[in-house]
């Protein structure tokens, strides 16, 4: 949680708190983060969405779902794509963000295989593209 807390309040500039809830799912892969953020005052969840939609548009493997589509872990199963959405929490000034990724591959070794093509200079996509499918 510190490390979560550290990027975001570098990112902010001021001190941000988030509550974080990884989700244990009975199935073979697949992993869906829930955060609950409160909003700064006249900030919208749709506000956080289309923002989070500009910061990551040049992000390959980072998709933001169109308002109101609900990411599932089905639609990234043997991928290196984390989906992710924003949605109006029942609570005023609070927004629900939730992500999804194939925790075999973006969650271990496809995080790893992306970071080398970084860092080697190669093309961030390279042998990330196929699926892996095994189990």
């Amino acid at each position: 949680m510190p490390e979560i807390e550290q990027g975001l309040t570098e990112a902010a500039g001021k001190e941000v708190h988030v509550s974080f809830t990884p989700h244990l799912i009975n199935m073979s892969r697949g992993m869906q983060c829930t955060s609950y953020v409160k909003l700064a005052p006249g900030v919208t969840a749709d506000d956080l969405r289309k923002h989070l939609a500009t910061a990551y548009e040049s992000e390959f493997f980072v998709k933001v779902l169109d308002k109101g589509v609900v990411p599932h872990t089905r639609h990234v199963r043997g991928s290196n794509f984390c989906l992710m959405n924003v949605f109006e929490d029942r609570l005023k000034g609070r927004a629900v963000v939730i992500s999804v990724i194939d925790n075999l591959v973006k969650g271990a070794s496809g995080q790893a295989m992306q970071n080398l093509n970084l860092m080697m200079g190669f093309p961030e996509t390279t042998a990330l593209q196929q699926l892996a499918m095994f189990p």
